[in-house]
């Protein structure tokens, strides 16, 4: 990729991975890492988050997660779970009010598994608050706001108070992905593929997978998994001259942990079969 021009006669694969975008919720970055307002998808915030989750003995905590898609869907609640596993061993979380406010309409995108994750959800006495968004938060004040959305589409801003507050960001294609004709065009900015050859639906010598490709699969280290072969051949095709027949059928799997002993492993496809 010269600039925005791409280069005749050359194979790319573009795969720079999702922008983590912690400005877009309000006095986010200014109070994240204190004030018991954290993050495990900052590597560097998990020790914090541990020791916050240590110390809690009584409150509130509140897990967030924000519209599809982002870096692998099942880490908000595995959040919550493993935080709650602990509490409930520690005889504290009958103490701990436990709130998950999710921006999605249901616990999990494939109706399978929603049952044997309830059942971790009523184990630990969680709160589930669907279709509600972290918009702002005020760590010194223990306040956040959330946008919460009812069946009829009407919204209002719904004030929460914690103790312990985990965020995971909103997530897109890096800045220079979506300024760039690879683009989709629309706020996420992915490039632009078949989701099934992984070629880019304007410029057949560009390739891409992993989480910046707008192949509606979840984006986890499996699909990329089971991308980079399909990719690779068709490269191979497309170099010969020849038709593109590997295809990506949207393999992916969340292995979400529900406890420290336990583990639920999501496997789906496009049609979400397993």
């Amino acid at each position: 990729l010269d600039g925005c021009r791409v280069v005749k006669y050359t194979s790319l694969i573009v795969a720079p991975g999702l922008k983590l975008n912690w400005t877009g919720i309000e006095g986010l970055t200014e109070t994240l890492g204190r004030h018991g307002v954290t993050s495990n998808y900052r590597y560097d915030l998990a020790p914090y988050t541990w020791e916050c989750v240590q110390e809690l003995k009584a409150g509130r905590a509140v897990f967030t997660q924000p519209p599809m898609p982002i870096k692998c869907a099942g880490a908000p609640q595995k959040a919550m779970y493993l935080s709650c596993d602990w509490w409930q061993k520690q005889g504290v979380l009958h103490n701990i009010k436990v709130d998950f406010c999710s921006s999605g309409a249901v616990l999990f995108g494939v109706p399978t598994f929603v049952p044997p994750l309830m059942k971790y959800v009523e184990r630990y006495g969680a709160q589930l608050n669907f279709n509600s968004t972290l918009i702002k938060v005020d760590g010194p004040a223990h306040k956040a706001w959330f946008k919460q959305v009812d069946g009829e589409g009407n919204s209002q801003t719904v004030e929460k108070e914690f103790d312990f507050l985990h965020v995971v960001p909103r997530q897109s294609a890096p800045d220079w992905i979506k300024s760039s004709p690879l683009s989709t065009g629309d706020a996420s900015g992915f490039v632009e593929v078949d989701k099934h050859t992984m070629q880019h639906v304007r410029y057949p010598n560009v390739f891409s997978l992993g989480d910046v490709a707008s192949s509606p699969n979840a984006k986890t280290g499996a699909a990329v998994r089971k991308q980079a072969p399909v990719v690779v051949e068709n490269i191979d095709a497309h170099l010969a001259g020849r038709p593109l027949t590997a295809s990506y059928d949207g393999y992916s799997s969340c292995p979400i942990v529900t406890s420290s002993h336990d583990m639920l492993l999501a496997e789906f496809d496009y049609d979400l079969h397993l």
